[in-house]
């Protein structure tokens, strides 16, 4: 059925037989399903049981007949049953203390006795209209949280469902989400003969369209499973050609690959536009793997060279997002300063012997500590530590 077409329910509530009469003529001749109540458990018993979409209630009953204390006294717990529901309160005996009373318990509008049918009609169709409004927000956003909770379910698949470990390298990684989902993401990818692909992409923009480009990027590097053990450059001039075509101008991605060679313990590397990785060595030493080529996807002509470093028992590598380093206070708190790349590398030297395991969530939660309130960018982490071969 049309929604256009539903019946508005009123539900009429008055004991006095003859008025509740008089309003259900009247309602039903302007086109509404009007229900009767006579008393203030039977308006419970009524809204316990189906929703309606106005409550027309007179707020004098059978103990008090001039104060409207019984109306009043029923207003808050109809509103525990049904939160949304709109009452136009009735009375014979109004005043403006009564009115405001009436409204500051939960009444949406007034009604004076004896009433005049367009008018009252006018003011019931305004609150079923409201009604009906507030219920198509509603399955709205109910449609909306279903569709970013199956997105969010969807990329928690997408992230490597275990973590690696080979003879000489600890692999541990979080990623923090700013919404329900988000751009960020990272991957492990085993290519058989002790070698690793370790990846982490930050792309523009956020939520749903940022989570579906990086499905798209992860798609084409797992496509290409057979080239990561080559030449990484000639590799990420096709996954930028690729993502340089499937997107608009205003998207790009900017992303760290790294395989991992456990024979040689040598990691080779393509830094696209990302963070430059932390590498803190055993005896305290830290370097940074800055960019080798630009972020994916901003030219369609892109070249890129390869980076080489060899991670040594206890030398510790952090992959990061922007999200980790730009992460501020609210200007409410009158701090004008990010976490910043200073403070990272002082973390990292002050935790390099932690377990790895506990890395990236105490990180995580100290970002989170100096900014406070809710982030406002993905935050994403993979860090890496040579063993010593058993």
């Amino acid at each position: 059925m049309n929604a256009s077409a539903i019946v508005p329910s009123v539900l009429v509530a008055d004991d006095q037989a003859d008025v509740r009469t008089s309003l259900q003529l009247a309602l039903k001749c302007a086109g509404f399903e009007a229900q009767m109540a006579d008393s203030p458990e039977a308006v419970l018993a009524a809204v316990a049981l189906r929703q309606y979409d106005v409550l027309l209630m007179d707020l004098n009953y059978t103990r008090d007949t001039t104060s409207g204390g019984e109306g009043l006294d029923l207003l808050p717990r109809l509103k525990a049953l049904d939160r949304d529901l709109p009452v136009v309160a009735m009375t014979a005996w109004a005043t403006i203390d009564l009115a405001i009373e009436a409204m500051r318990r939960g009444a949406r509008d007034f009604v004076l006795k004896p009433w005049d049918n367009a008018t009252l009609v006018k003011t019931v169709r305004a609150q079923a209209q409201t009604r009906r409004d507030s219920n198509d927000r509603n399955a709205t956003r109910a449609l909306e949280a279903r569709d970013q909770d199956g997105a969010r379910r969807v990329q928690s698949r997408l992230l490597p469902q275990n973590l690696p470990r080979l003879a000489t390298l600890e692999c541990a990684a979080r990623c923090s989400e700013a919404g329900p989902v988000g751009g960020d993401g990272y991957d492990f990818i085993d290519l058989g003969s002790g070698r690793l692909a370790v990846v982490l992409a930050d792309v523009s923009g956020k939520g749903i369209p940022g989570a579906i480009l990086w499905a798209h990027l992860q798609a084409t590097l797992r496509s290409r499973t057979d080239l990561l053990g080559g030449d990484l450059t000639a590799l990420m001039q096709t996954v930028n050609g690729l993502f340089f075509a499937a997107t608009a101008p205003e998207h790009f991605a900017t992303m760290f690959l790294g395989v991992y060679d456990d024979g040689t313990l040598q990691l080779r590397y393509v830094n696209c536009g990302h963070n430059p990785p932390l590498l803190a060595r055993e005896n305290g030493d830290c370097e940074q793997l800055s960019s080798t080529a630009p972020a994916l996807g901003l030219m369609e002509r892109w070249t890129a060279h390869m980076g080489e470093v060899v991670l040594r028992p206890s030398d510790t590598l952090l992959i990061y997002s922007d999200g980790v380093t730009e992460a501020r206070p609210s200007s409410a708190s009158g701090v004008d300063d990010e976490f910043g790349e200073a403070r990272l590398a002082a973390f990292v030297q002050r935790h390099r012997r932690l377990s790895l395991a506990d890395l990236p969530s105490l990180l995580l939660s100290a970002v989170q500590a100096f900014a406070g309130g809710a982030p406002q960018d993905d935050r994403t982490i993979v860090a890496l530590r040579g063993l010593s071969p058993a």
